[in-house]
């Protein structure tokens, strides 16, 4: 039975980070889903984790229990991978970071560092952040898009988490490790994640660009995915 891929953006951004890699696989042959995790943060009251799992659990609730998976995150999403691996009833054949953030080993994931916790909170206006892509300079952020419709897309989509969201620990269930897990690097400053992928055997690959890569190259970045996902 071919795998479902499971396309799981950040909480950070929204599903259209993700549609035109679920256009490409879906022309390949591969059925996609994207949860949608845009309400994560409608509540400001942690925890928030569980809600980032219900939000997968609950749309694979049509999808047959025993059809296996493949969970490809990005950015801040892979540190929701072991509870949604946890957290999900179907086989899971393998799962991709994509320019993403690694969860702890063991014990539980930071979401944000105190380093940019020390950043994020002045920005915070009654307990809530502005739109991720305003946090930066126009300098880093022109370049993850090729086109203005895009980068309008993807800008209004965003939703203005709750700085307690970037203030939550999340749970690393043991044994979530159980499938064979790879990395996709699009660039710095995430080659750091992609060497300890390495170093905890992982396959990596890389495909240069800025870290919505995705969206400006989704043809080169669904065959990494579908390549990682099924090579030995």
């Amino acid at each position: 039975m071919k795998p479902i891929f499971v396309l799981v953006h950040s909480p950070s951004v929204g599903p259209s980070t993700w549609r035109p890699v679920a256009d490409h696989l879906t022309a390949m042959g591969h059925q996609v889903r994207i949860p949608s995790l845009l309400h994560v943060g409608d509540d400001s009251t942690p925890p928030f984790w569980p809600r980032v799992v219900d939000a997968v659990r609950d749309d694979l609730a049509q999808v047959p229990a025993d059809t296996p998976l493949v969970l490809v995150v990005h950015s801040n999403a892979g540190l929701f991978l072991p509870a949604i691996r946890s957290g999900v009833a179907h086989p899971v054949l393998a799962s991709v970071l994509v320019d993403a953030a690694l969860p702890a080993r063991t014990g539980a994931t930071p979401v944000a560092p105190q380093e940019l916790l020390e950043f994020l909170r002045p920005m915070a206006v009654d307990g809530r952040l502005p739109r991720w892509t305003d946090w930066w300079d126009e300098a880093d952020v022109a370049p993850m898009f090729d086109d203005p419709v895009t980068r309008e897309t993807v800008t209004t989509e965003q939703p203005t988490l709750p700085l307690s969201y970037y203030e939550q620990l999340i749970p690393v269930p043991d044994g979530w490790a159980d499938h064979p897990c790879s990395y996709l690097l699009f660039g710095p400053p995430y080659d750091e994640y992609a060497a300890e992928a390495r170093e905890r055997g992982w396959r990596v690959a890389h495909l240069p660009g800025e870290h919505l890569h995705q969206i400006v190259d989704p043809a080169g970045t669904a065959r990494h995915i579908v390549e990682l996902a099924t090579t030995p």
